[in-house]
């Protein structure tokens, strides 16, 4: 009998990990990565469609980045930049400043990941107002520091049994595709939804104690979905009206994933602070909050200091991505196959009845599986469809239940790609000949 090391390795594991560490879908091992492809400790290889949740939209090892992690890790591993400067870290920061999309002059603040750089937008917006209210929206996913996690809700336990979380966080629904009426229309809808948005305002919340709203404008975790532009342009406008700072969190979409640098670009609206990381070092612990100089000039240290935030590796690491996104025309790329991705969603939709709202920006989607009858959203069929994906050499998992998440590596070749639609199409088959068990801890799967 062959030595199963994924199971061993995992077995090992559950002994000693904590089980709120990790979310579960399949008992995966990895053992390396190449471009757009992992190799399990079992050896078996696999195409990612997910990309390490969108860290590593360059791929996985790539040779630039992984040399430069290579000669800065034999210059200078670690020496805080929270006392002295480096070379590396000091021109990461001088390329992203260049690279917001904000005019005039602005400036960075470091951290590790992307929750910490939402945490240190609440702490600069509420320096810099003299305000106490957060406002952020349903369905967000901000991250899981405590901050962060106050102005998140995607998932109940992100919130359960932990309370009370930062105070002075206020939610209003987010613009979500999936709730507008039958036969309503975007206008009706972007009317509706900013009315809601309102209503706090207009019932027990100040504008003018409110320091910032937070937003992603394409949400990730919460289902790839897209804010309609008008009422991204209204939520902006009355920020801007009442001296709130609109945010934005590019941690998920940024960095090429939709086509451009940031998805905030997609609405050519312009925030006065934004959070990245992710792929901002090819997945290494890498964050940063960027801001209007003016904002960032309301904190003094020790305010947002880390001792391994912006360390030489982590930002030679970035500052090679930031080169392999530009050489190989990544944003470009992200575009051009992501119009391929949406042609082939587009006709599994007219192939299978369970596939639903298709929605793709840059090789960035999220493909609703539904009830054929009902058309609601199917967690069962959803879950059935992601395991035999894996059995048959892909990972991609799912959100909120019934929503295929497609993020591969920007890197991804045309053949793989092709690759990964051929193995997706064999499984939506054997799913509508309902030849696939679904697997024994189904209900553990998925947020």
């Amino acid at each position: 009998m062959t030595k199963n090391r994924n199971q061993d390795l995992l077995q090992q594991e559950a002994k000693v990990v904590a089980p709120a560490s990790r979310i579960k879908y399949f008992d995966l091992v990895i053992k390396s990565g190449q471009g757009a492809e992992l190799t399990d400790e079992n050896g078996r290889t696999y195409l990612d469609l997910l990309a390490s949740a969108s860290a590593t939209n360059t791929g996985h090892c790539h040779p630039h980045v992984v040399a430069g992690i290579q000669q800065q890790a034999q210059q200078l591993i670690e020496y805080t930049p929270a006392y002295f400067a480096n070379r590396t870290t000091a021109e990461l920061a001088a390329r992203l400043a260049k690279l917001a999309p904000m005019s005039g002059p602005v400036q960075v603040a470091w951290g590790n990941s992307g929750s910490d750089a939402n945490d240190a937008i609440i702490k600069f917006a509420r320096a810099y107002t003299k305000r106490p209210y957060v406002v952020s929206f349903t369905g967000a996913y901000h991250g899981s520091t405590y901050g962060s996690m106050s102005v998140s809700s995607v998932s109940l336990n992100m919130s359960r049994k932990m309370g009370p979380l930062l105070p002075g966080v206020v939610r209003v629904p987010y613009p979500d595709v999936h709730d507008r009426l039958q036969g309503e229309s975007e206008s009706a809808f972007v009317q509706r939804l900013f009315k809601a948005f309102q209503q706090p305002f207009e019932t027990y919340l100040p504008a003018e104690e409110v320091a910032v709203i937070l937003i992603e404008p394409i949400q990730g975790d919460g289902g790839i979905v897209k804010a309609p532009q008008k009422y991204l342009e209204l939520v902006a406008n009355f920020a801007h009206q009442h001296g709130i700072l609109f945010a934005v969190d590019e941690v998920n979409q940024g960095m090429g994933r939709t086509g451009k640098w940031w998805s905030i670009q997609h609405f050519g609206i312009e925030p006065d602070l934004m959070s990245i990381g992710k792929s901002l070092a090819s997945g290494l612990p890498l964050s940063a909050v960027i801001g209007r100089q003016e904002i960032m000039a309301a904190l003094d240290a020790p305010a947002n200091v880390y001792t391994t935030a912006g360390n030489p590796v982590a930002t030679a690491a970035a500052n090679a991505t930031l080169d392999v996104i530009e050489t190989e025309n990544l944003l470009e790329r992200s575009q051009v196959l992501g119009v391929k991705a949406e042609q082939f969603f587009v006709q599994t939709q007219a192939k299978y009845d369970f596939v639903g709202d298709v929605r793709m920006y840059g090789l960035n989607g999220g493909i609703d599986i539904v009830d054929p009858k009902t058309k609601q959203p199917d967690t069962e069929r959803t879950t059935k469809l992601i395991t035999r994906i894996f059995e048959l050499g892909a990972v991609m998992i799912s959100l909120r239940g019934n929503i295929l998440r497609f993020q591969p590596p920007l890197v991804i070749t045309e053949e793989q790609l092709n690759q990964a639609f051929a193995i997706i199409d064999q499984a939506m088959f054997d799913l509508a000949n309902d030849q696939i068990q679904l697997p024994q801890n189904a209900a553990e799967i998925g947020w």
